[in-house]
């Protein structure tokens, strides 16, 4: 099996879509982070600043994969954890890199019909199975990227 080879090309296509959208999201994390854009007021603490929502979105992607291993018993993928608020700007380019790369790992070998053979306990408490986390994965960053160009539309009127 070459390097770029998976045995379920949906899990390859969901690794490169996940690389795609983290990154999409970090251009406009950054751009929001440049105009100094507020978040919406919340008891949320992934929500109270734009470097906790990276947090969120950086240690989430983290997490996905790593529940994923575990619930496949695969290896952990060996990821750092995402770095905290207080010194995430200095961080976040060097950890994208090692998360996408990490990413890329773990599902090469997986037989097509565990992605959707059965469900699992998320850490949330709701029953996914391995595609419907994948998704979930490539949606995250995708909605948080959509939140913030919204409120850069709004407060850059």
């Amino acid at each position: 099996m070459n390097e770029g080879s998976y045995k379920y090309n949906g899990a390859k296509a969901l690794v490169a879509l996940q690389e795609i959208h983290i990154k999409e999201f970090y251009n406009t994390w950054k751009k929001a982070k440049e105009l100094d854009i507020k978040l919406p007021i919340t008891d949320d603490p992934f929500y109270k600043s734009l470097n906790t929502l990276l947090y969120h979105v950086l240690r989430s992607s983290r997490g996905y994969i790593v529940w994923i291993c575990s619930q496949l018993k695969l290896p952990d993928p060996k990821i750092d954890e995402a770095p905290l608020p207080e010194i995430i700007i200095e961080n976040a380019e060097k950890f994208i890199e090692h998360l996408v790369e990490r990413w890329k790992l773990p599902l090469r070998n997986v037989e097509p019909e565990l992605f959707e053979d059965k469900v699992y306990k998320s850490n949330w408490d709701v029953d996914f199975c391995i595609e419907s986390m994948l998704e979930h994965a490539v949606m995250h960053p995708i909605r948080h990227k959509y939140q913030l160009d919204n409120l850069i539309r709004q407060q850059t009127k």
